[in-house]
């Protein structure tokens, strides 16, 4: 292997850890280009979140239905389990960076990954149905097929607490509103209102559309990736791990469990019962 000089290690060095994403020199910083001086008082957060992930500013209709999707998703109370894991870990002694780091790593599949998994939902019904398409018996084919191999839930539909998902209307409002402005296409919502169409003809009841299936409309008109779906709402669902994390801070309670300590748990195991004399110590 031929030997390299000193200024072709540095070279190499600095593609290893090649970004577009910022440049960075002594006394300035640009962020995709733009000067962070000009950027700053002059862009709003979710512009910046648009400008780091798409590598672009976005027009002020798709900053503000990007920053509508995420105010709804800061929090659900603390008995969604990512709320509950940042009181106890902070209850345990964390700082807030440890308990938001907790709260977060159980943002997966089941607990925060339903956003995705509709993005998922929603293109593989885009590509059955094609440009001209049915798209409520596409819904339909592919809602019957994913059941038949053993998928029981359609993510982004109904939900275990809400029987009407108040936050869904809100949001579709605004996406009929970027639409007739021509911000986005409102083919993914339509897509969203044939699946609930679909469940209705499958399931024979309403199915109503909840967060996660109007958020994934939202990102999916946007032109967002659906695994940058996830981590959009994970951004948001932040705000309320954080704002939990300090209010159970200032509580100063110590090793918060997930009961109070007088609400007994139950023991379903066998009753109590001596250790047989075979195997006790000394019996060897």
């Amino acid at each position: 292997m031929p030997t390299k000089s000193p200024e072709q290690l540095i070279a190499d060095c600095g593609a290893w850890w090649d970004t577009s994403i910022i440049d960075i020199h002594p006394g300035k910083i640009a962020i995709r280009g733009y000067p962070i001086e000009e950027l700053i008082g002059n862009v709003r957060f979710p512009d910046m979140i648009w400008l780091m992930l798409r590598g672009e500013l976005p027009t002020r209709a798709q900053g503000d239905l990007l920053e509508a999707a995420m105010v709804p998703g800061v929090d659900h109370g603390p008995h969604a389990p990512s709320i509950a894991i940042a009181q106890m870990a902070v209850s345990c002694g964390l700082p807030v960076n440890g308990a938001m780091a907790s709260a977060i790593n159980v943002l997966d599949d089941v607990h925060g990954g339903a956003g995705e998994q509709c993005m998922e939902l929603y293109r593989e019904i885009d590509a059955a149905a094609g440009p001209d398409g049915d798209l409520v018996a596409a819904a339909e084919k592919v809602i019957r097929g994913r059941m038949a191999a053993g998928d029981r839930i359609v993510p982004g539909f109904g939900h275990r607490f809400h029987p009407i998902d108040p936050r869904t209307a809100p949001l579709f409002a605004l996406v009929a509103k970027a639409q007739a402005a021509g911000a986005v296409s409102g083919r993914w919502a339509a897509i969203g209102q044939a699946v609930e169409d679909a469940l209705k003809a499958i399931k024979g009841r309403h199915i109503p559309m909840n967060i996660d299936g109007i958020t994934a409309v939202i990102f999916c008109e946007l032109g967002f990736e659906p695994e940058l779906g996830r981590g959009l709402f994970i951004l948001s669902r932040a705000v309320g791990i954080l704002a939990h994390a300090w209010e159970q801070k200032k509580k100063g309670v110590r090793i918060k469990g997930p009961m109070p300590r007088d609400i007994p748990y139950r023991y379903s195991g066998p009753a109590r019962r001596p250790v047989p004399a075979e195997s006790a110590r000394g019996n060897d």
